[in-house]
């Protein structure tokens, strides 16, 4: 072989393992990140990296091929050609010859699409989507190979033809239909309009996915992506050194294997910091879970003055009244799970006896407005617990399971006690068929 030639591919076979190397951690870090992420509720959707499912609700536009109701969509018409080259060389003994060749393809004709926001909606309320920016992967639509003979040729087709046709067209159209389940990860941030969050797209956010595979699809994709480019990216490595020493003119398998040994040790250096970074993020994670319980028990505490100017006003002194402000009273901070403390628990459901016990108290609009936002907040507080038991579960999980047990026993990552705050729950889910959630239901 030509040692220009093999210097080139030697050097491709180099880059393209540090490619792959890159590209394996990347799907890997993707992977643990949705594996640790618990799925939230949209109505305790909070401000940061939050991961959702739901069907996508909102006005939707007609895709161009099917004509189907979508909330994003694309499409595409190829069409194939086929042409004779006639080229000339030279032959071993310097003659000039004539060989003819035939070469094939396919050309994009036309393509389109379009993309709104959304809600994605569930048994809580709804949440807005701007899918601008985001790894979309929708339903496939339709896939379809024709001739001429078919009216979809030129029904959805342009009438002009590119050179060499061979009169074969294929139409591609992919979407997310109207009322699809889709799964979303993303960042949510709060909304300029009204008092409630939305998810779109951030550039300091390593993930924003927005598709129509359940979760463990995507992980499985992840993984096998991870796993295939790693074992490339080995054989890349090998390569090289298998180029390196015949260029060097030593013998190629030791070289062959030495740039595998070196490859595998630095996807093993990667993946330490690459696992070591996603412990630590786990563990923010878990504290910024905590801290959402605290701001939510906050908001229940500023509910205080109000309820107890209404009792005031109406004049009602009885003892479980004044036991229910004292221990609203008493439960302005939350203490961590596994600290030494009093419990925490539900309020709502008192007042809402208390209401019941007192007939001018039940018939207060300003007290049964602070009733309802009460239960509100309380909803929001098990959805927050949901949340921090979900993303601590994942945490302690990773501690356990080798090898992140090892690496998190020797940077002295310690377990998280869960949070058994049973009184706090959500309202029970109507059967019946929801109203359209206004933006307003989903909690910042």
């Amino acid at each position: 072989m030509d040692p220009k030639i093999a210097l080139f591919l030697t050097i491709l076979a180099g880059v393209g393992a540090l490619f792959c190397l890159w590209r394996s951690h990347l799907a890997n870090g993707r992977f643990r990140l949705i594996d640790a992420l618990p799925t939230s509720r949209t109505q305790g959707v909070f401000i940061g990296l939050v991961e959702l499912k739901g069907t996508a609700e909102g006005e939707p536009v007609i895709s161009y091929l099917t004509e189907k109701e979508c909330l994003h969509y694309r499409w595409s018409v190829n069409e194939e050609w086929q042409r004779t080259v006639t080229e000339t060389y030279q032959d071993n003994e310097g003659r000039t010859q004539t060989r003819h060749r035939t070469e094939s393809g396919w050309s994009t004709v036309a393509s389109g699409g379009e993309s709104r926001s959304f809600y994605l909606k569930d048994d809580t309320g709804a949440v807005l989507v701007h899918p601008e920016g985001a790894e979309i992967r929708p339903f496939q639509l339709l896939s379809e190979r024709v001739t001429q003979a078919n009216p979809l040729y030129y029904a959805k087709g342009p009438a002009a033809a590119v050179m060499d046709s061979t009169g074969v067209r294929r139409f591609l159209e992919e979407g997310i239909p109207l009322h699809a389940q889709v799964f979303i990860v993303g960042q949510a941030r709060e909304r300029q309009d009204v008092v409630a969050a939305e998810l779109a797209s951030a550039p300091d956010v390593p993930l924003y996915l927005v598709t129509t595979e359940e979760e463990a699809q995507v992980l499985k994709r992840y993984g096998r992506s991870r796993d295939w480019l790693g074992m490339l990216g080995l054989l890349l490595a090998a390569g090289c050194g298998y180029g390196l020493g015949l260029l060097g003119g030593a013998v190629p398998v030791w070289p062959a294997v030495a740039a595998g040994l070196l490859y595998l040790g630095g996807w093993g250096l990667t993946w330490i910091w690459m696992c070591y970074n996603s412990l630590v993020d786990v563990r923010n994670r878990v504290r910024q879970g905590w801290s959402l319980i605290e701001v939510q028990l906050k908001r229940r505490y500023d509910l205080i003055p109000p309820i107890v100017a209404a009792v005031d006003g109406l004049q009602l002194h009885g003892q479980q009244v004044l036991a229910a402000v004292s221990d609203l009273r008493s439960q302005q901070l939350a203490t961590p799970p596994g600290t030494a403390g009093p419990d925490y628990h539900g309020l709502s459901a008192r007042i809402g006896v208390l209401a019941e016990a007192y007939p001018v108290l039940g018939t207060s609009a300003a007290f049964l407005h602070l009733q309802k936002t009460l239960t509100e907040t309380e909803q929001r507080i098990a959805l927050a617990r949901d949340y921090f038991n979900g993303i601590a579960t994942a945490y302690n999980t990773r501690l356990e399971v080798f090898p992140d047990s090892v690496l998190g026993r020797l940077s002295g990552f310690t377990p998280q006690s869960l949070l058994a705050a049973a009184e706090f729950e959500r309202a029970p889910v109507s059967l019946q068929e929801p109203e359209p959630a206004p933006p307003e239901q989903a909690a910042v």
